[in-house]
């Protein structure tokens, strides 16, 4: 898919004495997660050795660091991020993570989500004085962090997420801790890994395997967890009543890599189990079946195995071209897939072919795509997609666009495949797609398919919980 945006990336390391070099190689391994901007803080756990240290800047992790910055930021703690921008325009002030200075010290947060409830939050801080120097929601945490009410709290952190709504997964840096924290619902993925005495807290678990780190166990919903030098400790900040997970299900039709396991799930085996449901739900006569790389790889394996029609490679990815979706303008989009995929002709000319992909949102440069495939002369084009129309916006960190730019939107599968110039559409259904994991559908959000929010909507978002915890600034 290659019409919008995505998530970020969190890493944490504590303990360790290449802690940020552990950083820097986690968010490289997670740069599919975000490619707008990254950035690293870090300490060495004394707070009166001075100021923690912080790079952030604009671009991929390789562009954003280099020996000398590294070097600079050298501590045995340190926490990082990339990103794309949800809320929040694209520019550097809004890297994260982001660092303060408050009454009680110096604190940098990391941010992987999206707040329904900012907007609110915040119009409450500026009518009381408050400045912000970002346009990114994740400044609405510390200015939560700073109230003079929170200062005698025994867990003032669990006080500060309790008001939010929305999505967020956290990492959270002071001289003393790191802590890491899931809004009730775990939309959003995060887990953490042990190696040695060290501890390690990332997006997704493909980090740990790769830099040899043991997996523990993910971050529960609702849940805080300080790791300090004496080990972890844990606690569900929030009443009980608020814990529904409902784990994103596009983690396992897109974002996530194919070697991760998130919400339980090896990402690859879902997918895979998507293309099998994709070929009996849609099943086609066809000469060979491939994917638009890479996400779409997986579900095309399953698709061939379940119809037995061959799989071949269709089309050639260039890796030095990041995620299109990424890209703020759908000019860069654009003109990105065209040089980012290669046709296969002796695989495509003559021949009646199936084309698997994760997703179609705009359906524009979906069309680029097939074509260039009519044009390297296919027989016959059928698209099977192994995700649901997308009809409804995301308000939990994926930039879908409106729902008026939604290609799915008040067109029937025929239009749909006539605006792309393609023979015939097929598109997975919800059920078929939440028979794909393992755990319970209730546990899953599929609003962009269904429309039904997991965490509400509109003016009032977030309300009650203003009402609740009555929100005093001074």
């Amino acid at each position: 898919m290659t019409d919008k945006k995505e998530y970020c990336g969190l890493f944490g390391v504590f303990g360790h004495p290449a802690a940020v070099e552990k950083v820097y190689h986690g968010l490289f391994l997670l740069q599919h997660r975000g490619q707008e901007s990254a950035g690293i803080a870090s300490t060495d756990g004394k707070a009166d050795s001075g100021a923690m240290k912080l790079h952030v800047g604009m671009g991929l992790v390789r562009d954003v660091f280099t020996p000398e910055s590294l070097a600079a930021l050298r501590n045995p703690r340190a926490i990082g991020h990339v990103r794309y921008s949800t809320t929040g325009s694209s520019r550097v002030e809004n890297a994260q993570p982001m660092l303060a200075q408050y009454s009680r010290g110096q604190v940098a947060v990391a941010h992987n989500g999206n707040l329904t409830n900012a907007k609110l939050l915040r119009d409450e801080f500026e009518a009381y004085g408050s400045i912000f120097r970002t346009t990114n929601d994740t400044e609405i945490i510390m200015h939560l962090l700073a109230r003079p009410s929170n200062g005698g709290l025994a867990d003032p952190f669990a006080a500060v997420f309790d008001p939010l709504e929305g999505a967020y997964s956290l990492l959270v840096l002071t001289p003393d801790e790191m802590i890491a924290a899931c809004d009730p619902y775990k939309l959003r993925p995060l887990s953490i890994g042990q190696a040695g005495n060290a501890w390690f807290v990332s997006s997704e678990t493909c980090a740990f395997d790769l830099l040899g780190i043991k997996y523990v166990r993910d971050v529960q919903p609702g849940e805080i967890v300080h790791i300090t030098a004496a080990g972890l400790r844990s606690s569900i900040y929030c009443h009980p009543d608020r814990i529904k997970p409902s784990h994103c299900i596009f983690e396992h039709i897109y974002f996530s890599r194919p070697d991760s396991r998130v919400f339980g799930d090896s990402v690859h085996a879902v997918r895979r189990k998507l293309g099998r449901q994709l070929a009996r739900e849609h099943p086609v006569d066809a000469d060979v079946v491939f994917a638009v790389p890479d996400t779409g790889n997986s579900a095309s394996i399953g698709y061939a195995y379940e119809s037995g029609i061959p799989f071949d490679i269709g089309f050639i990815r260039s890796h030095y071209v990041g995620r299109t979706f990424i890209q703020p303008h759908q000019s860069d989009r654009t003109s990105s897939v065209q040089i980012k995929l290669a046709i296969m002709r002796e695989v495509v000319a003559g021949k009646r072919v199936i084309v698997v992909e994760d997703s179609v949102v705009r359906g524009t440069t979906t069309r680029g795509k097939m074509r260039a495939l009519r044009e390297a002369g296919a027989k016959e084009i059928h698209l099977r997609v192994s995700a649901p129309p997308v009809r409804n916006p995301c308000f939990y960190g994926i930039d879908f666009p409106t729902t008026d730019e939604l290609i799915a939107t008040g067109r029937t599968p025929r239009e749909i495949a006539e605006f792309l110039e393609i023979d015939s559409i097929g598109y997975l259904s919800v059920p078929g797609i939440l028979s794909c994991v393992s755990r319970p559908p209730s546990h899953y959000c599929a609003a962009c398919f269904t429309g039904r929010y997991p965490v509400p909507i509109g003016q009032n978002v977030g309300k009650y919980a203003m009402e609740r915890h009555q929100l005093s600034m001074f």
